[in-house]
C-alpha cells in the first residue's frame, strides 16, 4: 500500500503517503502494516552518518508497534469498521517514517541532511506524537486482544509522547563547522584542506564519486526548487553546491574507478548499441529535426513537443502523421526516448540544444547563486588552472576534467574559468602526447568555444591552428570530434569561418574524420561545415 510509484519523482523530505482505502479488508491492513513495519527495521542495517539518535529511537518504536500488531487476531470482523479508521492512521504514518529513513540514508546528499537536521528531527517528533495519538484511539476492547497487548499498547503510546528528537550534538558542531567554511568561502579565504576533510570524513565522503553524487544531487535540488514560487532553500542549495565543488576538485588526486571509466572515455556496452541506432527514428515527424523534446500524444506517435503545440495552437486535434481524431490532447514527455537522443547527439559529435537545459541554466543562475557559491566558483578556478600550468601530468589531467564538468552546462563558471587564465594552458593540453588530457583538454575547449569572449580568445591564443592539428591528427577519435565540434562553434565568426576556410589542410582533415565515421557523422559533420565551402 506505501506509494511506490511516486519513490522516483518525489523530492527529498517531502512524504507522499496515501491513506488505505475506506474499504480495504481489516486482515490485509493489518498484514501490510507488519510488512510495511518490518521494511523499516531493516533500515538498522543501513548506514546513517547523521541523525543517528532520532534514527534508532524510531525504528525501537515501529519494532514494539509490530509487537501489538503481531498480536492482533486473524480474522477480526464484527469491529473491523472502527478498527480500520485507527490501523489506516498508524499506516499513514508507517509510509512516512519510512520516507523519512529512506531519505536520511541516501548516499547522494549527506550534506543536505546535516544543513536540514532541525527539520529532520522535527519530522521524526511529529510522527512519534501522530502514532501516540493513534494509538491512543486504538479501539483495543472491539478487538478482543489480551491484558498483556493492552499493557504493551499503553507502554508503546507513553513512551512515543515522552521521546524527544533533537538535533544531535555532532551533528549541530559540524553545522558550525560547515557555516564557518561558506563564510570564509564567501570572503574570499581559502579555507584549511583539514577543515574540509574532517566535514567529508563525517560524512562519510571519501571518493571523488562519492563527492559528486553530492555535487549532482545539489545540483538537481536547486533546478527543483527554482521552479517553486517560494525558492526559500535556494541560498543554503547554492551554497551547499559551491562547497562541494571546491572539495571535489581540491581534495581528491584520484578519480575512482566510477570516473575513470569516464574520464578515459572508455567503450561501454551502451556506446555500441548507441552507433547502431537510426537517426531518422529521433526525427520530429512535422519538422524532420532532431527532438529536443519528445513528447507522445494519445495516438502513440512522438513529436518534439514545439511542433506539436503549434499544431495544436492551430486548431488541430488530429494527429499530424495518421490523421486519426485524438480523444485528448495531452502530451506525456518521453524521457527514454529524450536520454538516448541525447547518448546518440554525444557519441556522435552532434550538438544537442535542450530547451530543459536552458531553463535549468536560467533557474540556476539568474539570481539563484549565493554569494558564497560565486566566491567559491573564483577560488577553484584559479586552483584548477595554477594545476594546468604547474602540476604533473596526472595533475593536469584531473584538472582539466574538473573544468571540463564544470564548463559543461554554465555560464558563469565558464567566464570565471576565461578571466582565470585557463584556455592558454588547456591550448597546451591539447598538443600532449597523453590521449587523456588531449580529449579532456579538447573537450572543456568545446564547451568553452560556445561562449562569444571564449572564442576570441583561443584564436587569439594560436587556438585556431592547434585545434586544427588535432583534427588532423589527434590521438583519439573522441579527441578529433570535439575539436570539429569546436570549430564548428567557432565558425559563428566570420573571420575564423575564413581562417577556417582558407586552411589547406582543414578540408582533407574533415574529410578524414568523415571517412572514418559513420553516415550519420557524415551527414551531421557535413550540414554543420558545408559553408565554408559556399562562395
Amino acid at each position: 500500500m506505501i506509494n511506490k510509484s511516486n519513490e522516483f519523482i518525489r523530492r527529498i523530505l517531502n512524504f507522499p503517503a496515501i491513506r488505505p482505502s475506506e474499504t480495504v479488508c481489516f486482515s490485509s491492513l493489518v498484514a501490510s502494516l507488519i510488512q510495511l513495519g518490518q521494511k523499516i527495521c531493516e533500515y538498522k542495517s543501513r548506514t546513517f552518518y547523521t541523525n543517528k539518535k532520532n534514527v534508532r529511537n524510531s525504528i525501537r518504536l515501529i519494532e514494539d508497534i509490530l509487537i501489538v500488531l503481531k498480536e492482533i487476531p486473524n480474522g477480526v470482523s464484527r469491529f473491523a469498521n472502527s478498527s480500520i479508521v485507527s490501523l489506516s492512521e498508524i499506516h499513514f504514518i508507517f509510509q512516512k517514517f519510512h520516507f523519512l529513513l529512506d531519505d536520511c540514508s541516501r548516499e547522494d546528499s549527506r550534506i543536505w541532511i546535516l544543513a536540514k537536521s532541525q527539520d529532520v528531527s522535527c519530522q521524526f517528533q511529529m510522527l512519534a506524537r501522530a502514532v501516540a495519538v493513534a494509538l491512543d484511539v486504538l479501539p483495543l476492547e472491539e478487538m478482543d486482544v489480551s491484558v498483556e497487548v493492552k499493557e504493551v499498547v499503553e507502554l508503546v503510546r507513553n513512551q512515543a509522547v515522552k521521546l524527544k528528537f533533537e538535533v544531535e550534538m555532532d551533528d549541530e558542531r559540524m553545522q558550525v563547522n560547515v557555516l564557518k567554511i561558506l563564510g570564509q568561502l564567501e570572503n574570499e579565504v581559502i579555507p584549511e584542506s583539514r577543515d574540509l576533510k574532517r566535514v567529508l570524513d563525517y560524512l562519510g565522503i571519501k571518493r571523488w564519486s562519492a563527492c559528486n553524487r553530492e555535487v549532482k544531487f545539489l545540483d538537481n535540488e536547486m533546478f527543483l526548487e527554482g521552479n517553486t514560487e517560494e525558492k526559500r532553500d535556494m541560498g543554503i542549495l547554492s551554497s551547499l553546491m559551491g562547497f562541494m565543488i571546491y572539495c571535489r576538485g581540491t581534495l581528491f588526486d584520484v578519480l575512482d574507478n566510477g570516473a575513470g571509466r569516464q574520464i578515459n572515455g572508455g567503450s561501454t556496452n551502451a556506446d555500441q548499441v548507441i552507433r547502431f541506432l537510426n537517426l531518422d527514428d529521433f526525427r520530429c515527424p512535422i519538422t524532420l529535426e532532431i527532438m529536443s523534446d519528445p513528447v507522445t500524444i494519445a495516438s502513440g506517435h512522438t513529436y518534439d513537443r514545439a511542433s506539436i503545440l503549434k499544431w495544436f495552437r492551430a486548431g488541430n486535434s488530429t494527429c499530424p502523421k495518421t490523421g486519426e481524431r485524438l480523444t485528448s490532447i495531452d502530451l506525456v514527455p518521453n524521457f527514454a526516448l529524450k536520454v538516448l537522443i541525447k547518448q546518440y547527439c554525444s557519441a556522435n559529435g552532434i550538438p544537442f540544444v535542450e530547451t530543459g537545459r536552458r531553463n535549468r541554466d536560467a533557474v540556476r543562475f539568474v539570481g539563484s547563486s549565493s554569494v558564497a557559491n560565486e566566491q567559491t566558483m573564483k577560488l577553484l578556478a584559479s586552483f584548477l588552472v595554477g594545476r594546468l600550468v604547474g602540476g604533473t601530468m596526472e595533475q593536469q589531467n584531473k584538472a582539466a576534467y574538473e573544468i571540463r564538468l564544470l564548463t559543461k552546462t554554465s555560464i558563469f563558471n565558464r567566464s570565471c574559468l576565461v578571466e582565470a587564465g585557463a584556455i592558454p594552458p588547456l591550448l597546451n593540453l591539447v598538443t600532449s602526447r597523453d590521449s587523456s588530457c588531449q580529449e579532456n583538454a579538447m573537450a572543456t575547449l568545446l564547451n568553452l568555444s560556445k561562449n562569444s569572449k571564449c572564442k576570441s580568445t583561443i584564436v587569439g591564443n594560436g587556438g585556431l591552428f592547434l585545434i586544427l592539428d588535432v583534427l588532423k591528427g589527434g590521438l583519439k577519435m573522441e579527441a578529433r570530434q570535439h575539436a570539429a565540434g569546436t570549430l564548428f562553434y567557432l565558425t559563428s565568426v566570420e573571420e575564423y569561418r575564413k581562417m577556417m576556410g582558407e586552411n589547406p589542410e582543414f578540408i582533407p582533415s574533415l574529410l578524414e574524420l568523415l571517412r572514418n565515421g559513420t553516415d550519420r557523422k557524415k551527414e551531421c559533420l557535413g550540414h554543420h561545415f558545408w559553408p565554408l565551402n559556399a562562395p
